[in-house]
């Protein structure tokens, strides 16, 4: 007897080629059989999504869930598990100096699972600016703190930011990259100046410090220091970081998308691998909403459904190490499900720039499986719900 059976929708998983009506079933939190016609009284509990897509479970790359630390930090569950979405990743929120809340507090008070990447900077974005001096970063205790936590600690994030910059030059993201390094992990690196101060040829400095597996996240911002030049032309560093595997996220934000700077990042051959949110309290309530509007937004861009959720599901686990567990359907593993739905309307979808976009479909959450347990998405972030905003 199965414990729980997901009936009657579309299983779309790009991990296994799947993309069509079958059912699934879910014993002791694991993915136990993807087959149609499975009969519901082999199962202890089931849920009719007929109309509905059921794909592996939704992961954000980046996002800001350090609540009530951190003044920006949203709840995990409501990004997570009521938005359709079952793994976070926090991109920095916390540094070695405040790290010990996220295993104390944040961790086991939700649902959603959370995996960290460690700020450079000792306070993270406890403080801000987050680097105002050389005594912000502490070496030796970041390397000791990552590598005490590598269960719950993916990587090391650096904001290539002013003052930052100015403060440090280059030498910021080297000690980044050294910490990740020692640690054993990944490097995550925030391109994009919102204060608009430093040189933006700096992402030709900073690109050849990436390894494989090292993450650059913001990649469509239209501030200085993306991977555009002063021509619009993307600088051959870009494409050389992407050639010796390192990941290219967008990572949406209140201040770092641009549809103009994505398309001609994409026409010109830099196709990014992920999604993700830069999800925090003010994001969520004024331009980023929803992992699931930022779906829409590049289906809108011309990105087919599959390669939407393939850049939601499978890219994200691999780059962050977990893709032995997550961001697949497969037999055996993890049974984070997410049940979406496509909504048929007139819409129209908001950059941070004033750049904006007309849609006819919309991805919203229905329900979320998490390890095997169930959670109905919320209500949404806007008044009416999920869907964007009427055109």
């Amino acid at each position: 007897m199965y414990d729980l059976l997901i009936k009657g929708g579309t299983v779309i998983d790009p991990s296994q080629s799947l993309n069509g009506p079958n059912d699934l079933a879910v014993q002791d939190g694991l993915i136990a059989r993807i087959a149609p016609g499975i009969a519901s009284e082999e199962a202890t509990r089931v849920v009719d999504v007929r109309g509905k897509m059921v794909v592996p479970g939704l992961i954000d790359l980046h996002t800001h869930v350090y609540d009530g630390v951190n003044g920006n930090g949203v709840e995990a569950d409501l990004g997570g598990v009521r938005s359709g979405v079952t793994t976070m990743v926090d991109a920095g929120s916390a540094g070695c100096d405040t790290f010990g809340g996220f295993p104390r507090h944040i961790i086991p008070d939700n649902a959603t699972e959370i995996i960290c990447f460690l700020h450079i900077c000792r306070t993270g974005l406890a403080t801000t600016p987050d680097i105002f001096s050389p005594s912000s970063i502490d070496l030796d205790k970041t390397i000791q703190v990552a590598s005490e936590n590598r269960h719950i600690i993916a990587g090391i994030k650096a904001r290539m930011v002013s003052p930052a910059l100015e403060i440090m030059g280059m030498e910021m993201p080297r000690l980044a990259k050294r910490a990740a390094t020692e640690a054993g992990i990944k490097l995550m690196v925030h391109i994009g100046d919102t204060e608009k101060r430093y040189d933006p040829n700096v992402i030709r400095q900073l690109l050849p410090i990436l390894e494989q597996g090292d993450i650059v996240t913001h990649l469509f911002t239209a501030n200085p220091g993306g991977v555009l030049d002063g021509e619009g032309k993307v600088v051959p560093e870009a494409m050389e970081a992407k050639d010796r595997g390192v990941w290219l996220d967008t990572a949406h934000g209140r201040m770092n998308f641009s549809f103009d700077v994505g398309e001609r990042v994409v026409d010109q051959g830099l196709v990014p691998h992920c999604i993700s949110t830069d999800l925090t309290l003010p994001g969520r309530a004024r331009t980023v909403h929803s992992m699931t509007e930022m779906m829409t937004r590049f289906l809108t861009m011309g990105f087919t459904l599959e390669q939407v959720i393939t850049m939601s599901t499978l890219n994200p686990a691999m780059a962050v190490g977990v893709d032995d567990r997550l961001g697949t359907l497969a037999v055996g593993r993890q049974a984070d499900i997410s049940v979406l739905d496509m909504e048929e309307g007139d819409w129209v979808l908001y950059d941070v720039v004033g750049g904006t976009r007309r849609t006819d479909k919309a991805v919203v959450p229905v329900l979320t499986v998490k390890k095997g347990e169930v959670f109905e998405a919320g209500w949404g972030p806007r008044p009416w719900g999920w869907e964007p905003d009427t055109a």
